[in-house]
């Protein structure tokens, strides 16, 4: 099948969408006009602008993270909740909004909720692929994707990264899973769901700070044409799941797999002390490794999703 031929399938219902908006969708022009001509675009989330970093960090990693994406050749399509509508590409002035104290945590199941409420909500991957599939973008960047928690067996915490990533056609690039979940198990389950977890220039799962680990990937590609190809083929098979890009992190500011484990295991003995629980998890836990490393946590997780972005536009324009 011809990559036209391709287009008109993956895309049949899409450009419907592109021509009359889904309901409470406000697309920018430039993303509108990019999908209904075909052009590639990759859907950016925002979590990491309300909840991920210390302000003004955020929202400079956002704006960093689209010029990566129109550097690569492709359209960012940053997506937020603002004033009751999902607003997918984002202002500058937006941004900063999203940036703000009162933001909520948007998953898939709290996307009517912050609508209704006409509340401002950040996207989490989960949230971001249920946009992204709503209107007809297939490919996305964030730093790393959620799975099982490690205590899973008594919390049953399973991320919806996971729940949507088996049923979103989008090539999503990540710097591996993040490391303080439970990693073997979410392999698993991401095996289930026939979702592919190609690593891009490794035979391994980057873990979030690190580049390897000891868990191997699923496939390998070690070029953006590659991993286009790939998806290529994986919808063209009828295949209706995502694709996981594992893109480890600059080796720049990468830190060392004994590093990085010392620093989670101290959050999540915090975090359990404190008794934080579900969506607050993440979050929490971040900023304690933030504070704890001095800022090279930081320095990485904002290195990381920006080098992400530009491999996501680099695929899309591929």
């Amino acid at each position: 099948m011809g990559a036209a031929r391709w287009f008109a399938v993956v895309h049949s219902y899409d450009r419907s969408v592109t021509r009359h908006p889904a309901p409470f969708v406000n697309m920018a022009r430039e993303v509108r006009e990019a999908l209904v001509r075909g052009g590639p675009v990759v859907a950016l989330e925002t979590t990491y602008v309300s909840h991920g970093f210390p302000p003004p960090a955020g929202v400079e990693t956002a704006i960093a993270s689209e010029a990566a994406v129109r550097a690569a050749g492709a359209v960012p399509a940053t997506i937020a909740l603002i004033d009751g509508e999902i607003r997918v590409g984002l202002q500058p002035e937006d941004l900063e909004r999203v940036a703000g104290a009162d933001t909520r945590k948007v998953s898939p199941r709290d996307l009517a909720a912050c609508l209704a409420d006409n509340a401002v909500g950040a996207t989490t991957v989960a949230g971001t692929l249920a946009v992204a599939r709503l209107c007809g973008i297939h490919h996305a960047a964030t730093g790393g994707i959620g799975g099982v928690h490690r205590d899973a067996e008594r919390t049953f915490d399973l991320s919806a990264d996971l729940t949507e990533l088996g049923r979103s056609a989008v090539c999503l690039v990540c710097s591996g899973a993040k490391s303080i979940l439970d990693v073997p198990r979410t392999l698993e389950v991401l095996e289930t769901l026939g979702v592919p977890v190609v690593g891009f220039g490794t035979s391994t799962l980057p873990l979030f700070y690190c580049r390897e680990s000891e868990y191997d990937v699923s496939a390998r590609v070690d070029n953006a044409a590659q991993a286009a190809r790939l998806c290529r083929i994986h919808w063209e098979l009828g295949r209706a799941t995502a694709v996981v890009i594992a893109n480890p992190p600059p080796i720049e500011t990468a830190l060392s797999r004994t590093d990085a484990d010392a620093l989670i295991d101290a959050a999540l003995a915090e975090a359990a002390a404190a008794d934080v629980s579900g969506q607050a998890v993440t979050p929490f836990v971040l900023a304690a490794i933030h504070a704890a490393s001095g800022g090279r946590s930081e320095r990485v997780n904002r290195d990381l999703i920006v080098a992400n972005a530009a491999l996501a536009g680099a695929i899309a324009a591929a």
